[in-house]
């Protein structure tokens, strides 16, 4: 059983004990990873606000799009800079801890290494290439790996003691770990080194090359692709010439960096079956790969405070309601109506009907309006109770599969989280581990 893990029994998962892992000094990278839409940005965003309280200088990257990180932290924007949040982690209370924030600009930060390992004149004509503002704006696998990169850079500063990697919003969460060695594979391929060989046979030599080996592909590339996007592609290839291996070796050092020891990574879902049979995937590469696994963050979890009424007895209720009070035989009052109607005293007229005086455990309240309404509420009752069942249901088969791994759930709140104390909220439920009120 790895650190920062509490058994709990046999008959469920072990414990994520969050608190431990964030206090542990030796945690220097978390990365929380899983399939889209399961609450990544939120879990990156409390674990950093929660370890600056706690006292570490934490820094959290994200990849999120749609900016709400910046909006929960009182920040106006995110952008390729760490920004200090200047609310969290100040006063003696904290320990000294700081967070930082920042959102990845895939672009900028692939101009930042064509800067850095190009001379001037060669970057300037990198960088108006357009070929490579297209590689760099949108190419397929761009974004995982320009998020490897910044990590590689973050960690290489060593000015925090924390870094928080919110991976990117992809279709699969395997793309995280495949996409940087597919592009890699793509700059360091064997396509690039024909494009390549032209330019590195030069003079004569390499113009018979071109023009008896390279004219058929380079016809039917130009059909292909078009005779001025292959200009461009044949122009970038011979600019980025000296840096293609840097690409595949940088690559390949993050990767060995996310299966250091010092790296967690927390594998978050819904308990949902595609998210969690994508969390199962992802475990199982993760053990492929031999990167340490803190465990799985199961979010937005339904409870009730009032589970002790099961779904069968809240819908049996509402329809004895509905069916007009037989639910009030044990009480006595649906007999008492009952000989009401069918009395003499009451067929003659309705002066003769007995008051609430008459049977003092009457209720003035119960009305068919009361009864409607309770019906209505005892119904949306099963309802979550069904919906906790099929959730408990799903969390099982996952727990089956893989029951090494510990698992912290997280109550859905009731609205989404806009603001540092929603941030902190999730925060708490993450180290309790349990749904409130489970």
């Amino acid at each position: 059983m790895s650190e920062g893990v509490d058994t709990v029994g046999l008959d469920t998962p072990p414990k994520l004990a969050v608190d431990g892992l964030l206090d542990d000094p030796q945690t220097r990278i978390i990365v929380c990873c899983g399939a889209g839409g399961v609450g990544k940005t939120t879990t990156a965003a409390a674990l950093g606000v929660r370890a600056a309280e706690r006292g570490r200088k934490a820094v959290v990257l994200t990849i999120d799009p749609a900016r709400r990180l910046a909006q929960s932290m009182g920040i106006d924007s995110l952008d390729n800079t760490p920004r200090k949040v200047a609310t969290v982690g100040t006063g003696a209370a904290a320990g000294g801890g700081e967070l930082h924030a920042m959102m990845l600009d895939m672009k900028r930060t692939f101009d930042e290494i064509v800067e850095a390992h190009a001379d001037a004149e060669r970057a300037r004509a990198i960088l108006a290439n357009p070929f490579y503002q297209s590689l760099s704006a949108g190419f397929a696998g761009t974004q995982e790996y320009m998020a490897m990169e910044k990590l590689g850079q973050l960690r290489a500063r060593d000015d925090w003691d924390l870094i928080i990697v919110d991976t990117p919003p992809s279709r699969s969460a395997l793309d995280f770990l495949d996409a940087p060695k597919r592009l890699g594979s793509f700059l360091d391929g064997k396509f690039i080194r024909v494009l390549m060989a032209p330019a590195k046979v030069g003079g004569r030599a390499g113009m018979k090359f071109l023009n008896v080996g390279m004219s058929m592909m380079t016809g039917t590339l130009s059909k292909l692709m078009g005779a001025s996007l292959l200009k461009d592609v044949q122009t970038f290839v011979a600019a980025m010439d000296t840096m293609f291996g840097g690409f595949r070796t940088r690559a390949d050092a993050t990767f060995r960096l996310l299966q250091a020891p010092g790296t967690a990574f927390l594998v978050v879902a819904a308990p949902e079956p595609d998210a969690l049979r994508e969390a199962a995937y992802f475990v199982e590469r993760l053990a492929a790969e031999r990167m340490p696994l803190a465990g799985l963050v199961l979010n937005r979890v339904h409870t009730s405070g009032a589970d002790q009424l099961s779904a069968e007895r809240a819908l049996a209720a509402a329809e004895n309601l509905e069916e007009g009070g037989i639910v009030d035989q044990e009480s006595g009052k649906a007999g008492l109506r009952d000989a009401a109607a069918d009395s003499p005293d009451h067929a003659s007229g309705p002066s003769s009907a007995p008051s609430s005086d008459h049977y003092p455990d009457h209720d003035p309240d119960d009305s068919p309006e009361v009864d409607e309404i309770t019906a209505g509420l005892l119904r949306l009752h099963a309802e979550r109770m069904q919906v906790i069942a099929r959730e408990q249901r799903t969390r099982d088969r996952f727990t089956s599969l893989h029951p090494e791994v510990a698992v912290a759930e997280v109550a859905a709140l009731p609205g989404d989280v806009h603001d540092l104390a929603g941030l902190r909220a999730i925060g708490e439920r993450l180290a309790a581990g349990v749904p409130a009120g489970a």
